[in-house]
This record gives structure tokens, C-alpha cells and sequence, in this order.
């Protein structure tokens, strides 16, 4: 029961440190970019390119100030950025910290409740792993993880939203305001940036499809056998991410090689998904990225997807 619902469970059974399931098993992962070893068959990657890569960060405050003064310079380069990684770390986001915090906290005890409790949620969407497929020999990601569509709020599943516990719930409610309000900025800067017209992005995304994915990747006795989140890209139009405990594990794929990314403190990940990347004619290109594991400590996450609304028409944008 246990292994096949979830890899938390798993993880606590002592022979798992001799053997990793098959079904989990996920060998010849290209590896991750060291920059002690130089572990890259990309020849074009060199060392002191790999050195100064990391995403960009892009601080709030400046941007909007930016805009209000009409000072074109924190436009383009937010532009640059869109455009050159489709990825980007926010620092003074806005988003209220207390509301992190409590978000942190609920999400530490949501993954600390008995099995027997969070199985009340094993539902599609819900709690559990992530199967692709009905068939027995398909491989599995190393992680449990918690799905939920937010919004509209007729999308919601009546019988799996209201019955989570009351301070997780209202915990997420303030949180899916706080980022609503974040991603509608970040959406009408990207739209004035591409010369759109004048509110057109945030009118797409306004009361568009809205979900939440929680995130917990336990230790692995043998991690290089495993992957917590294997690579894609995300189909939506944005995605952000707060990283929950402070253990890294996000790589990101920049030119053909695997970086991973070091989260600033009180920061968020922003990255552009491939709906919107339809939508701008490929001015933003999507990322792709993956989550890795590590032998010694879980790593808990929690990202936040933003997709136009349903009566959006999705396609080229031809005054792009």
C-alpha cells in the first residue's frame, strides 16, 4: 500500500537503503552542470560561462518604479530577460511575508499528517504521485505531491478543497490572492514590454484557470537513480514557485545544459509556460526544467500555475 501511494511512506522502510524500486528507477539523466568538474558535454558551455550563470533575478521595487516614471530601462531589461531564459527570480514581490510564512508552515504540517489522513485526498486531481498512464511498468517520479485547480472558483472540486484542514485552507486562500495580484503585474509589464495594446494580457488572464501543485521529495538513499520531477516545460502561461524548507533541487536547462538554480532569500521563480509562448508568437520562449533529489534531505515546494481564461481565444498573436 504504502509504495504504491507514496514515496514518503516509502522512504521510512529501513531496506530502502540498500534498493531504490524499479518502478522509480530512471537511469542516464544528463547530468548537472559542476562547475568544480566541468561536467558538461556541451563544448560551446565553457567554464566561465557556466561560472556567472544563473537566472536572473529581477527586483520588483525597480521595475514598477520604473514604469511609473516611464523609465524605459527596467522595461527592456525585464524584456532581455523574458526573452533570453523565459525564467527569473522576484525579490520585493509584494507578496506579504506573513503570508509565506503561515503558507511555509502549513504545507510543513499538510506532509507531517499520517498517510492515512492525506489518502482522504487521494483523488485525480489531489494528493499522490504523478502516473501518466494506467500501466504497471511506467516509471515514477521521486515525490508525493498535492494538486488543486483554485480558480474559477466552479472548477473546484467540492469535495476536496473545503475538506482540507481549515488553517491550510484559509492559509491558501490569502496566498492564491496575494500571487492573483503578482502575476497580473508581472503579465501587464510583459504585455507593455511586447508593445501590446494597452491591458490585453492582463484581460486574457483575468479569472483565468488557476491551480496549485505542493510539492514534497524525500531523500533517496541513491538520488542519481532517481528524479523528482523529470525535465518538461510547464503548459501554462506563468508559473511561480516558492521554495518551502531551503532545499534547493529546481534545474533549469540553458543551452543544452543543466544549471541549477539557488534561491535568493524571501524570493519567488517566475517562469513562462508554454501557453503563453503561443500566445506572444514565441517572443518568450518557455523553459524547460526538472527537480532533482538528494540522499539526505526532503525538499518541499509549492508552485502556482496562471492560464488565460476559458472564453480566451489561445493562438498567434498577429500584431506580434
Amino acid at each position: 500500500m504504502a509504495s504504491s501511494a507514496s514515496v514518503q511512506e516509502l522512504v521510512k522502510d529501513k531496506s530502502m537503503i540498500i534498493s531504490v524500486p524499479q518502478r522509480y528507477i530512471q537511469e542516464n539523466q544528463e547530468p548537472t552542470y559542476n562547475n568544480i568538474n566541468c561536467t558538461t558535454n556541451n563544448t560551446s558551455f565553457t567554464s566561465a560561462a557556466a561560472a556567472a550563470a544563473s537566472i536572473p533575478l529581477v527586483d520588483m521595487k525597480f521595475l514598477i518604479e520604473g514604469n511609473s516614471n516611464h523609465d524605459v530601462e527596467p522595461i527592456h531589461n525585464f524584456h532581455s530577460i523574458c526573452k533570453e531564459w523565459g525564467i527569473f527570480q522576484v525579490v520585493n514581490h509584494g507578496v506579504s511575508s506573513s503570508v509565506v510564512e503561515k503558507v511555509k508552515y502549513e504545507i510543513e504540517e499538510f506532509y507531517k499528517l499520517p498517510l492515512e489522513e492525506k489518502m482522504k485526498y487521494q483523488v485525480t486531481p489531489g494528493y499522490g504521485q504523478t502516473l501518466l498512464h494506467s500501466q504497471d511498468d511506467q516509471k515514477v517520479d521521486w515525490a508525493d505531491r498535492f494538486y488543486i485547480i483554485t480558480n474559477p472558483l466552479n472548477r473546484r472540486k467540492s469535495h476536496l478543497f473545503p475538506e482540507l484542514p481549515s488553517s491550510l485552507r484559509n492559509t491558501l486562500e490569502s496566498y492564491f490572492a496575494e500571487l492573483q495580484k503578482l502575476a497580473m503585474i508581472l503579465l501587464g509589464v510583459m504585455g507593455e514590454a511586447l508593445k501590446m495594446e494597452k491591458m490585453e494580457m492582463e484581460e486574457m488572464f483575468e479569472n483565468g484557470m488557476q491551480s496549485i501543485r505542493m510539492n514534497y521529495y524525500p531523500p533517496c538513499p541513491k538520488p542519481e537513480l532517481v528524479v523528482g520531477l523529470r525535465p518538461h516545460s510547464d503548459a501554462t502561461g506563468l508559473t511561480v514557485l516558492l521554495q518551502v524548507n531551503g532545499v534547493d533541487g529546481l534545474e533549469v536547462k540553458k543551452d543544452g545544459v543543466w544549471l541549477p538554480v539557488k534561491f535568493q532569500p524571501d524570493s519567488l521563480v517566475v517562469n513562462i509556460g508554454d501557453t503563453l509562448e503561443i500566445l506572444i508568437n514565441g517572443a518568450y520562449k518557455s523553459i524547460e526544467h526538472r527537480a532533482i533529489v538528494n540522499s539526505e534531505k526532503e525538499r518541499k515546494s509549492i508552485a502556482m500555475f496562471f492560464n488565460p481564461k476559458f472564453e480566451a481565444l489561445v493562438g498567434l498573436h498577429l500584431a506580434l
